[in-house]
């Protein structure tokens, strides 16, 4: 079993923990004998391969075809995120490999029906936005300001608010693009400031997040909603890169282990993956850890239902437990493209009291999964 992690660059902070998830998964899958495969009759230990690609595209499509035709590997698992992922996707497709997908959500990968791909552990990032469309055109918010990464994970994400808000009614007020690289958003937030809005959406990677809101703060501006993409999933790094008052009222996607699934039928519910976590790893336990953990449990029981290691057969053994399997991440649903469909992302705010983690992130949308109510504006 082979992937990839960024050791150092703008994704380490995601791909470690993504990564430990993993190892997490295996070393208590191999304690047990390891995975069973269905067309074996028997349990195999897992073995896994990684490099480390550096954050950097061009080294992932090296060493994503390394694992392929040197390692031999018999799955194939991606690093974290779109921007990491897409080598992969054509590198696996190439030479009819199978890529569990674990957090490459960018829209563009989904386009056509690819036996190849199967996303694990999140929705398409294309649907990402649903809930939170929802949760602004019921508060009839109007003056709606958009800037996003030009990548496809926060394009996808972009272009759903935007045609959901103008099915509403909504047009955007402010609508740009910048690079994933940017680092400096004061004059993005003067621009924004300019045309009054009553919800800002920045809709980056970790390290943008952390700009941006460091930038507000910096230019004494706060606005009637602020949401940003990354601290629901990386908590204790915003808190110590932002600080608990840039953080205060802001809105963000609603994940595990802020968002903890009720109904779990394969693998451990989220209180005994923390517990058995905490005492295996050093890693946090963060949505990224989730995801690594996830991934394994759904290859896990794909072999389970696969009846030979080919790579066909795997494919097989994932539709034959698509929309049954229930994790702590949530219901594992894919399409013929490879799209995971299982679940929406609600909304989330960072509401006070807040305790010593720096951050109190409750559900606020939609109302059924809602764990407290939003406070709009912000105050």
């Amino acid at each position: 079993m082979g992937t990839l992690y960024a050791g150092s660059g703008a994704f380490a902070s995601s791909s470690l923990p993504q990564l430990a998830g993993l190892k997490f998964w295996a070393s208590q899958v191999n304690q047990s004998g390891g995975v069973f495969v269905k067309g074996l009759g028997k349990k195999l230990k897992v073995k896994l391969v990684t490099y480390n690609d550096q954050s950097d595209p061009t080294t992932a499509a090296t060493l994503y075809n390394q694992l392929i035709t040197q390692d031999h590997v018999n799955v194939l698992t991606a690093d974290f995120g779109s921007v990491l992922t897409a080598p992969a996707i054509t590198i696996a497709q190439e030479n009819h490999q199978l890529l569990f997908d674990e957090t490459g959500t960018g829209a563009s990968f989904f386009q056509s029906p690819n036996p190849d791909l199967v996303l694990t552990a999140l929705p398409t990032s294309a649907i990402w936005p649903t809930p939170l469309v929802e949760f602004l055109l019921a508060k009839h918010i109007k003056n709606i300001a958009v800037v996003y990464c030009a990548n496809d994970f926060d394009q996808s994400q972009a272009n759903t608010v935007q045609s959901l808000l103008k099915a509403g009614g909504v047009t955007p007020v402010y609508f740009q693009a910048v690079p994933t690289t940017t680092t400096d958003y004061a004059s993005t937030i003067q621009s924004i400031k300019a045309t009054n809005p009553g919800a800002v959406l920045e809709l980056g990677y970790a390290n943008n997040d952390i700009a941006f809101l460091n930038d507000l703060q910096a230019a004494g501006v706060k606005f009637p909603m602020t949401m940003t993409v990354f601290p629901t999933q990386l908590p204790a790094l915003l808190v110590k890169d932002v600080g608990a008052k840039g953080l205060q009222y802001t809105y963000s996607y609603g994940v595990p282990p802020i968002l903890q699934r009720k109904t779990v039928n394969f693998g451990l519910t989220f209180g005994q993956f923390a517990q058995a976590f905490n005492g295996n790893s050093t890693a946090p336990i963060n949505f990224p850890s989730v995801a690594g953990y996830t991934t394994g449990l759904v290859i896990q029981d794909a072999l389970a239902h696969a009846t030979s290691l080919s790579q066909s057969a795997i494919r097989a053994g994932v539709s034959a437990i698509s929309g049954s399997l229930k994790t702590l991440d949530g219901n594992f649903q894919v399409n013929s493209s490879g799209a995971q469909l299982g679940e929406l992302l609600p909304l989330a705010q960072d509401l006070p009291p807040i305790g010593a983690s720096g951050s109190n992130f409750q559900i606020v949308y939609p109302a059924a999964q809602a764990t407290a109510s939003a406070v709009y504006p912000a105050p």
